[in-house]
Order: C-alpha cells, then sequence, then structure tokens
C-alpha cells in the first residue's frame, strides 16, 4: 500500500490505512454491474452511471471496460460516452489522480471531466440511472466535528452514532431516476442496528428494496477487514411486496448464490424479513411466555462498587455476590470473588451511612470522583448511589445469565447465587426447570441461526445476548412441548449435549430449521 493510502481525511486504522479506505475486490466489482444490468452487452452509450467513492477506481475501470465492449458492440464512441454519462468522486485527488491514470492507460480521453476530487456529500451532483460502489467506512467516533454538524444538518438519515456510509446512501438514493437502480456493498450494520432506523425506514416507504446479499463470511475487500458486508440492490420504484435474499462464503460462489425470496421490509424495523420461521407453527417471544428479560446493574463506578476486596472493607450486610461476563468464559462459571456494595434498603430507599460506619468511611475515601458522576450530580445528597437500583430479591432468584457478547455455547442458569453486574444480560420467571428448558433452547441452532439474523456478529464472530435482541427472538410454546420432549431437553442440558438438543429441535419441534 503506497504511503497516501495511510493518509485519510478521517484517521488511520489500527492495522493501516485509512479509516473509509477499503477496496473492493475485483470479482466483487464485476458481480455488482452485472446485478444492475451494466454489461457489455447491452447498448450503454445512454446510461448515466454515479460511483460516489471511487477511491483508485476498481468500479469506475471495470465500468469503462464494459462501456467499451458496448460500444463495439453497438457502434458509438466509447470515449465520448463515458465523459458525458460516467460520473465519480472521491474526497482524496491522490487516489483520483491514479484513476484518471488507469482510465487514460485504457484509451479514455479527458476524465478529468467525470473523475473529480471532491467530497460526494457536499458537491452538487447530477441524476443517474445507476448508483454502483463501496461508500467509505468511517465510524461515528472518527467523523471530524465540523463534518458531524454537517451530516447532522442536510441529512435526515444521520441519526444516533452513524457511520458515514448512511448519509452516502441518503444522497445517492435521491440522485437515481425513476426506475434507476442503486447498488453497494456495504457494511450491513446498517440493516439492523439503531443508527440505521431511519435509513431503513427511507427505504422501506419511497424506494424497493430488490436484492440482499449477505457476504459477512467473505472476503469481499483487497484486505482484510471486520467490516461484516451485505450488498444491497434498492430501484428507484414503488416499494415491493418481496426481495432476493441470499448468504455468500465464499465471493468466487456469488454468481451461483441460490436467491430465496423474502417477504419485503417495512417501517424501521427489518426483523421479520431477515427472520422468516418454519410455516405451519405457533412461534411466540420469551416475554409472552412469562420470562422477563434484564441488564445487570451499573454502578457508574465499578471500581469503587465492585471488588474482591470489599469483604471486610464495609459491612457484609451490604454485599452481594456479583458475576460479571469474565467469570462465564469457556463454557465455565468461574467466579473470580468480586462483591457490590449495595447502597439500597429492601425497599429502594438508601441506607443511612451513619448505621454503617465501616462503608460510611469507604464511601468517604471515594465521595469526590462519586458525587463528579452525572447521576449524583442531579441528586447532591444523593451521591452514593449506583445508577441503577439494585434489587436484593434477584440474588436470590434463579435466572439464565448471558454475557453480552460471549463465544460460549453452554448457557447458564443461576439457582440463585450470584447478582448480575453490567455485562450481564439475565433471564427471569417461572421455575428453575423452565429456565433450564429455555437455556437448552436458547443453545440450539435454531435460536443461534435467529440470533444471528437480528443482530450485528462482533469480531470474532460472536453474536450479542442483548434485550433488544433477544425480545425477537420466536419459540414454540413451551406448553404444547411434549412432556417427552421436554425431559430429553432437559437430561440434554444438563450433558450439555448440543447435538440432541438441535435433533429434538430442529427435527421434531420445528420440522424444519430457521432460514438464515
Amino acid at each position: 500500500m503506497n504511503a497516501d493510502k495511510r493518509l485519510s481525511p478521517y484517521g488511520t486504522r489500527s492495522g493501516g490505512g485509512g479509516h473509509g479506505d477499503v477496496y473492493t475486490s475485483p470479482l466483487v466489482v464485476s458481480y455488482m454491474l452485472d446485478l444492475v444490468g451494466y454489461v457489455g452487452e447491452a447498448d450503454l452509450r445512454d446510461v448515466h452511471i454515479l460511483e460516489p467513492s471511487c477511491g483508485d477506481g476498481e468500479f469506475v475501470v471495470e465500468i469503462a471496460r464494459r462501456l467499451m465492449q458496448s460500444a463495439a458492440r453497438h457502434h458509438f464512441d466509447a470515449c465520448h460516452a463515458f465523459t458525458r454519462n460516467v460520473r465519480a468522486y472521491d474526497i482524496d485527488a491522490a487516489k483520483v489522480e491514479r484513476c484518471r491514470a488507469r482510465l487514460g492507460g485504457m484509451g479514455i480521453n479527458h476524465p478529468d471531466e467525470c473523475i473529480m476530487a471532491a467530497d460526494f456529500l457536499k458537491c452538487q451532483a447530477s441524476k443517474s440511472d445507476i448508483v454502483v460502489g463501496n461508500p467509505p467506512y468511517v465510524r461515528y467516533e472518527h467523523i471530524p466535528a465540523d463534518m458531524l454538524a454537517y451530516c447532522r444538518e442536510h441529512f435526515g438519515t444521520f441519526h444516533y452514532r452513524s457511520d458515514l456510509y448512511v448519509p452516502f446512501y441518503e444522497k445517492s438514493l435521491s440522485l437515481l431516476s425513476p426506475g434507476g437502480k442503486h447498488c453497494f456493498i456495504c457494511s450491513n450494520r446498517w440493516l439492523k442496528n439503531e443508527y440505521g432506523r431511519k435509513l431503513r425506514q427511507l427505504v422501506a416507504d419511497h424506494y424497493a428494496v430488490r436484492t440482499i446479499i449477505d457476504l459477512g463470511q467473505a472476503d469481499v475487500f483487497q484486505e482484510e477487514v471486520l467490516a461484516y458486508p451485505s450488498i444491497t440492490v434498492i430501484d428507484a420504484a414503488a416499494p415491493s411486496s418481496t426481495f432476493d435474499y441470499a448468504e455468500v462464503s465464499d465471493v468466487h460462489g456469488l454468481p451461483h448464490a441460490t436467491m430465496s425470496r423474502r417477504t419485503a421490509p417495512r417501517g424501521d424495523d427489518w426483523t421479520p424479513a431477515f427472520l422468516p420461521l418454519p410455516s405451519g407453527g405457533a412461534f411466540t417471544t420469551i416475554e409472552q411466555q412469562g420470562f422477563k428479560i434484564g441488564i445487570g446493574v451499573a454502578t457508574g463506578a465499578d471500581s469503587v462498587f465492585v471488588s474482591s476486596r470489599l469483604p471486610g472493607v464495609v459491612e457484609s450486610e451490604l454485599l452481594l455476590p456479583g458475576i460479571c461476563a469474565r467469570d462465564l468464559r469457556g463454557d465455565r462459571l468461574n467466579w473470580h470473588g468480586e462483591y457490590l456494595l449495595n447502597p439500597y434498603n429492601p425497599d429502594g430507599s438508601l441506607v443511612d451511612l451513619a448505621s454503617y460506619p465501616l462503608a460510611d468511611a469507604y464511601l468517604a475515601r471515594h465521595k469526590e470522583r462519586l458525587a463528579a458522576r452525572h447521576v449524583a450530580r442531579k441528586s447532591p445528597s444523593r451521591w452514593y448511589r449506583t445508577i441503577d437500583r439494585i434489587n436484593p430479591a434477584l440474588l436470590t432468584s434463579p435466572k439464565i445469565l448471558l454475557p453480552d457478547m460471549s463465544g460460549n455455547t453452554f448457557v447458564f442458569v443461576d439457582d440463585g447465587a450470584f447478582y448480575p453486574l453490567h455485562n450481564i444480560y439475565y433471564i427471569t420467571g417461572s421455575s428453575s426447570v423452565k429456565l433450564r428448558l429455555l437455556a437448552a433452547f436458547l443453545m440450539s441452532g435454531f435460536v443461534r441461526r435467529q440470533l444471528a439474523a437480528v443482530t450485528n456478529a462482533m469480531n470474532g464472530g460472536y453474536p450479542r445476548w442483548q434485550s433488544q435482541h433477544l425480545r425477537k427472538l420466536r419459540l414454540p410454546d413451551f406448553a404444547t412441548i411434549p412432556a417427552d420432549d421436554v425431559q430429553c431437553l432437559l437430561a440434554s442440558y444438563e450433558r450439555r449435549d448440543a447435538t440432541v438438543i438441535d435433533e429434538i429441535i430442529d427435527n421434531r419441534l420445528c420440522r424444519q430449521t430457521v432460514a438464515g
């Protein structure tokens, strides 16, 4: 990689290369142009095409090659058609110069007239029949303050902690001619997470989603990055009732991808589009079956409220054994002896520190830090409260423990020994037996495929057991499961036998697996 590739307006990635600089595999470029019908066999002389973030020109060079093929077949001037119909932008002038040089080497004259060094989000651009490309991936925290302000002012989809590619979607979609086609390869996070909500709403309301291809496990770029990409094809047309969906793990398999027909997304929650369930069964949510989902306590100062050194330092009646994600690793529960200091009475009021001299002295040593927290500044007299109230009854309640991000295959049930800390999600309700039955389902491929469909995998491909995702899962009604199957599932859970659990759930209870 040349030195100037490491220089980016948005800073440099830890692995080298600038934020936003991720170059697409030529195989993927070719496939995407095929998807939108920009092929050499067609007459392309009047087809306007836009690439809003061209980099060194992977897409633009292939566009030129296909346009020249079309010109030879249909007898028109390729250079004239290129200058008239092709537009590409990049914020990095050095990349633009390399792109122009590559085009010049192909015989395209005066590429400077249509390949421009400019910030696409800020410049004027004309309507196009096709938009294609790989927009820059720049996370919210790497976007400069002036650009953040510009995006908030000019793009209604720039929401929450949006990535820079979101306004690239909005602007380029707005430039489509009626019936035009939009094809990006991009991080799939906007399809599922909060910052993509307004973009999803915009697309669902005003465009037709035609194709989504999940390439999360494929090497689609010219370097290894954790982008979890998808290819999307969106038309400037009335919203459709269905779209084509595929998962591809190897870019060489793209031309042969097996598409499944899915119900087109509606509104800002596209979960149903990615979560088809077997037909003929009654499925319900975890909460509809009487369970409750929660998250461990946030203290605002874990180094003060959570420690293995608290016994003997504060009164024992204020201490609860706390459990966190590092206690649940490698499918083992290995408690590190940390306790949670609980400053609350059973009725939820704060304890009177005068009645607990050891805790009073301990907290007084940390008063400056505790009082500076936002939660304490709102109520200075309650400076030693935690962000969340602590409910001691949760300690002794049976509960499923789910680390936020985990490579575990086993799902733990605590029968009442620990209090969940902030990086643990938990499920309570009913009996230990019912919780173990639910834990067996959570260990199954049936649920793991659902979770993969509604969440964004993190580094290492681990799913996230967050409450917002747990609430979307669908399970058979436990009351309808035959008693023999319940006993087999419970026995398999105790043996940690996921193979038998999958056999029962997929083949007997759900009849077929969830398509993921």
